[in-house]
């Protein structure tokens, strides 16, 4: 599709239209493992699904596209796109990541450095005098998450790429809480953007997957190489189901963020709450940088209850509209006590300086009415008090 196109007209057009057999107006599934050879020693376009498939190559087209990269490999899972990022590094190689990751991520990085696969430093991405620091070792890799899980804490890309290049260090940016429709590292320097597909991508709940989008035709190859060799590489019904989704995520993405912004002023204002996490809040520290290099604000936003964990037992006994559950970035609203849910591989310290306590709770705001999800949550606040 040609590049005039907005982003949002090119999420929506996503592979339509492509069918050449039969004139299909949406892509074709499909779910066979394997293809015939055209003859003795000569593959067609495809030969093995693990290797590659129409249907998930058309996800990867289009997440390329919207995130304007090179090219797009497509994995069974978020925590599987980390991981194969993570082939770049090489033993005595250095990481350097943000404390207060998500936890999936935490326990993959501190579990394959004391495996001796990589060496990994977790800092305050936010304390410049820790980047250089970090920066003055050598890294070959700097892990980002902005906004991170789950304090919606955000990283200055433009300055954390330009501190990447001063060591040759490859910048790689976890896009998961924005999604193209809100935040493109790559146009601020990043070198990979990765993605759990399983969230806004797909935004429905349905399916598992994750995705690695590379800035350079030769870290794409890499990429498809080792996502091929380590059978990474997603399901086709899985990318079918994303691609479905993508087809919604600018519409799904603005009813996120006004609700989440009703929200976040129901709970600033609420005498039950210590501290309100949210980017689009004019009252949050990094609400000019997410001004200046998003194009919202999100759905996902976090809060403190002055009560503590006994705060967040009256309110998740209270509220009806919000579940209990991990995972985030779908149509419905879901809400997750982070240090016994996400971030449970956490061990105290960790906990601490990452600043995620008992009585944090974060929500993903869904695309119900917003009236109701204030007045439930209005509900659950009063009895936290």
């Amino acid at each position: 599709m040609s590049q005039d196109k907005t982003r949002q007209t090119r999420a929506v057009r996503a592979a339509v239209h492509t069918d050449t057999q039969y004139g299909a107006v949406m892509p074709p599934l499909y779910l066979s493992s394997n293809f015939a050879f055209e003859e003795l020693g000569k593959a067609g376009p495809y030969d093995y699904t693990r290797t590659a498939n129409p249907t998930r190559d058309a996800l990867a087209d289009a997440l390329a596209e919207l995130e304007g990269g090179a090219g797009a490999t497509v994995t069974a899972s978020g925590m599987a796109a980390i991981h194969l990022a993570c082939q770049l590094l090489n033993p005595g190689d250095l990481i350097v990541g943000p404390r207060d990751c998500y936890g999936g991520t935490f326990r993959l990085l501190t579990q394959c450095a004391e495996r001796g696969l990589f060496q990994v430093e977790l800092i305050d991405q936010a304390d410049a005098g820790a980047v250089d620091a970090a920066v003055a070792r050598g890294p070959r890799m700097i892990w980002v998450e902005t906004p991170t899980n789950p304090l919606l804490r955000l990283i200055d890309l433009a300055d954390i790429s330009a501190r990447a290049r001063t060591c040759g260090a490859l910048l790689a940016v976890d896009n998961t809480f924005l999604s193209p429709a809100l935040q493109r590292p790559l146009e601020f320097g990043a070198d990979l953007v990765v993605h759990s597909t399983t969230k806004y991508l797909n935004g429905h709940s349905d399916m598992v997957g994750g995705a690695v989008i590379a800035g350079t035709q030769e870290l794409a190859a890499e990429m498809r190489y080792w996502g091929n060799a380590l059978g990474l590489t997603g399901s086709p019904f899985d990318a079918f189901l994303t691609l479905r989704g993508i087809r919604t995520l600018y519409a799904r993405m603005r009813q996120h963020e006004e609700n989440a912004m009703a929200l976040a002023a129901t709970l600033q204002g609420h005498p039950a709450v210590a501290q309100v996490h949210y980017p689009g809040l004019a009252s949050h520290p990094d609400h000019a940088l997410a001004k200046r290099q998003q194009s919202g604000f999100g759905g996902m936003l976090s809060f403190e209850l002055a009560r503590g964990e006994a705060g967040v037992r009256c309110l998740l006994d209270a509220v009806e509209l919000y579940t209990l559950a991990e995972s985030l970035g779908g149509v419905e609203s879901l809400i997750c006590h982070p240090a016994s849910m996400s971030h449970a591989t956490f061990d105290a310290a960790s906990l601490t300086a990452a600043g995620i306590g008992p009585g944090l709770l974060r929500i993903s705001v869904g695309i119900e009415s917003p009236d109701d999800l204030v007045q439930d949550l209005q509900r659950g606040l009063d009895a936290a008090a």
